[in-house]
This record gives structure tokens, sequence and C-alpha cells, in this order.
């Protein structure tokens, strides 16, 4: 079990991005605390792409709490948090400065309002 799960953009991540997520899971893991990163800790070989998800799925599932980091064109960010919205599981977003908040639904609303009722 790990202490938390990142969701995050991993097959079409930018390098800025993994740069900014290698820092992140540096700060976590530097405070003892131990953090699932699917780029690093799920195997990525996998040509249809569902032991990827169910790999996922159960680290999701045996996290104490998920962290974000949001990428609204991430099709992995939303199957991600669906599974982690149905287990009813605490939320933080790291990027929270670079998301932009829509006038109407959007997920970017909708997982903002997550972590404020945590």
């Amino acid at each position: 079990m790990h202490d938390i799960f990142l969701i995050c953009p991993v097959r079409d991540a930018n390098i800025e991005q993994k740069r900014q997520m290698e820092n992140y899971i540096s700060l976590i893991e530097s405070k003892g605390k131990t953090i699932y990163y699917p780029a690093r800790d799920t195997d990525q070989i996998d040509p249809i792409g569902f032991r990827i998800c169910s790999d996922n799925r159960d680290a999701i599932l045996n996290a104490k709490e998920i962290h974000i980091f949001y990428d609204k064109t991430s099709q992995g960010n939303l199957f991600d948090l669906g599974i982690a919205f149905a287990a009813s599981k605490k939320l933080v977003i790291v990027n929270l400065d670079e998301i932009e908040i829509t006038p109407g639904k959007s997920f970017a609303n909708m997982i903002i309002e997550w972590s404020k009722n945590g």
C-alpha cells in the first residue's frame, strides 16, 4: 500500500510536465511518504492497455489518498479519476494554479470542488 497514488499524464506527458511531476514526487518522498507514480511503477508495456488500467485501479484502491497532476487532454486522467471518485478517495490537486475554471460544468470545476470536500 502506498500513501499516495499520483494521477497524471503518462503516454503524452511533455518534458515540462515530467519535470514538474518528478519534482513533486521527490518532495513527497523526502517527507517519508510513498507515492505510486504510474510512469515508474506500472509496467507500461501493454499493447492494449487493459492490464495497465487494471494495475492502476488496484494501486488507486490501495492508496490512502489521490493526488492529481491534472491535464485536461489526458484520457488516463479521466479514467483514473473515475476509479478514485467511485472509491471515495481524498483528492489533492498538484497543479491547481494551471487549472482553468469554467463558467459551467467541467471536469476541472468538479475536481476543484472534490478537493475542497476531502
